[in-house]
């Protein structure tokens, strides 16, 4: 998932697991340390995503040791979410934010330490399988509640899932459409016409797929799936005020500048195994730049004591005072991400094989690094695939390691040869004052080495709408993504199958060659779990060598959080700071 987006963490299932395990990145440091060794990508241990049992989605949550009830837990955000409806829901942002007002029918259960089990969270149980993963099946819970007290039902469940076939919904995850029998001829569920691969059956939803696909209960874990009531579905203003069957609800919302969570009375906390609700309200307050939230998280003063960020991480101005005071380190949560920031290159505007060859040759990769906080905060890529996701193999096409500040000599030979000297490249950048930082960096290498530079920079709350739109008039742009869940399928089929191009898609390099497809497609049927990661390394390899990215580096989180919020720790399911285990001390 892009936030990255889609975080941000879908192999046909055979390919990357078994089925009842997945595997993910492990975290650095759970929380604050005096371990002062910072974390590295490379080398960094996995951890296993297991599937639970019945007993482990029963609820409730269990009880995080000296929490308690009451107060607030506030929040310094730098954007705004473009998105609230589950079906348009593609951004780690959103996703993070939005698990205390969304339940799907499965999720993810934390242990202390913040390690995931995939459950059923409406349903349960994490599902049953059947025709080797061609019909999977689903039973809801009894006694969910909507917000206003109304009952969760099977139509709302149907509901969910064929709403996603609607032309409106553009910009979630396309699994389920893609995966259903007949989901390429049906439009939704707005002209009365049900899906028939969809069943009901009592409490129980069966789906039929076109083809097996063993990890499907992981897939429905997605924000993208979670439940939307049929009777308050407003389609396109959905998006700007869902309805809850969590623990809390939307009370407040002034779009751009804050957002309030408070409880809702009609959630049983019997009926979910994942969520914890401790405090009483959440406020989420937006427009704050990485300096700002980080000085005011050192400063430590007022209700910041009980702020916590969801992305906002330490400002890279700030990472070495933070990391080197035992005061300020006690209260940073450190943990190593699956995603892996990178530049997609327009396929269908920088045609060149030559030109974009130059490009990564150009890259000022450690310059990047260093305006982004240096090896505590970040390691170089030289891979789309980070090298704590399955299929990660190491290579590096472009001579990064040796030259990690770039080769303009090497690039601007390959201009010449392409007779393209003075090429015009517009690049999209997400208006912050990083990235700011990071254009006039990027600007000036890629013109050291010959070409002539435009930045855009685009704003952050709907950046990813807009590098999504297939006429964007840009030529390379920033982007990032952690597979949906840990495997190749879910890193490579989303953003670079030709399959996944259209407008709101992911596939921001538009790359479209059938020897990618074709590898893609057969990756995902492999059922041997290491030839299948092999073959995944391979499709990076080949993408690298048509040079349709650069990749920019692989992500190690850095948070600093207020003296009075308890338990911070990193949900290593959702990839993000785990909300509903957090509570206000006294």
């Amino acid at each position: 998932m892009s936030f990255s987006r889609r975080n941000f963490l879908i192999a046909t299932g055979v390919a990357a697991a078994s089925t009842s395990v997945l595997t993910a990145c492990g975290s650095g440091n759970e929380g604050g340390s005096g371990n002062n060794e910072a974390p590295k990508v490379s080398g960094s241990k996995t951890t296993e995503i297991p599937v639970g049992t019945k007993a482990d989605s029963t609820g409730p949550a269990p009880e995080v040791k000296g929490a308690v009830k009451g107060g607030t837990i506030y929040s310094l955000q730098q954007f705004d979410m473009d998105h609230m409806d589950p079906a348009q829901i593609y951004v780690s942002t959103e996703g993070a934010i939005t698990v205390p007002i969304m339940r799907a029918l499965t999720g993810y259960k934390l242990d202390d330490k913040g390690a995931a089990t995939l459950v059923g969270d409406a349903a349960t149980d994490a599902g049953t399988m059947k025709d080797g993963g061609k019909t999977w099946s689903f039973t809801l819970k009894d006694g969910l509640k909507w917000e206003d007290g109304s009952d969760v039902s099977m139509d709302d469940v149907r509901h969910t899932f064929e709403r996603l076939f609607a032309d409106f919904i553009t910009e979630g995850p396309r699994y389920v459409q893609q995966f259903m029998v007949g989901g390429d001829k049906y439009k939704g569920p707005y002209d009365g016409k049900s899906l028939d691969s969809i069943e009901i059956d009592g409490k129980t939803i069966t789906f039929r797929l076109n083809e097996p696909r063993v990890d499907f209960n992981y897939t429905l874990a997605m924000r993208g799936y979670s439940l939307v009531p049929k009777k308050q579905d407003t389609k396109e203003k959905y998006d700007k005020r869902p309805f809850s069957c969590g623990p809390y609800k939307v009370e407040s919302r002034s779009i751009g500048k804050t957002m309030t969570y408070v409880r809702n009375e009609h959630w049983d906390p019997k009926t979910d195994s994942i969520r914890n609700a401790y405090p009483d309200k959440y406020v989420f307050q937006m427009g704050y730049e990485l300096v700002a939230s980080t000085d005011r998280w050192i400063a430590d003063k007022g209700n910041d004591q009980y702020a916590v960020p969801i992305f906002n991480e330490i400002a890279p101005e700030r990472i070495a005072q933070v990391l080197t005071k035992p005061e300020l380190k006690k209260r940073v949560l450190t943990a190593v991400d699956t995603a892996t920031y990178y530049w997609p290159i327009n396929m269908t505007r920088v045609k060149d094989l030559k030109v974009r060859q130059a490009i990564n040759h150009a890259w000022p990769h450690q310059q990047v690094q260093t305006i982004n906080g240096g090896p505590a905060t970040t390691e170089i890529a030289t891979t789309i695939i980070a090298p704590v996701t399955p299929g990660y193999t190491k290579f590096d096409l472009y001579g990064v390691t040796k030259k990690p500040g770039g080769d303009p000599a090497k690039a601007k030979a390959l201009l010449k040869e392409a007779g393209k000297l003075g090429y015009k490249l517009v690049i999209a950048f997400q208006q912050s004052d990083t990235q700011v930082k990071v254009a006039v960096a990027v600007k000036n290498a890629l013109e050291e080495a010959g070409f002539d530079v435009v930045t855009k920079q685009v704003d952050k709350s709907t950046f990813y709408t807009q590098i999504g739109k297939l006429d964007n008039g840009f030529d390379l742009m920033g982007a990032g993504w952690s597979p949906d869940w840990p495997n190749g399928y879910s890193q490579f089929y989303p953003c670079w199958s030709g399959k996944n191009i259209g407008d709101g898609r992911s596939n921001y390099a538009q790359l479209n060659d059938p020897s990618v497809n074709k590898a893609i497609d057969a990756a995902a049927k492999i059922p041997d779990v290491e030839e299948a990661n092999k073959a995944w390394g391979n499709v990076d390899k080949m993408i690298l060598e048509m040079a349709a990215v650069v990749p920019d580096y692989h992500k190690i989180r850095n948070y600093l959080y207020g003296s009075k919020v308890g338990n911070v720790v990193w949900d290593s399911g959702n990839t993000c700071v785990a909300l509903c285990k957090l509570y206000a001390m006294k």
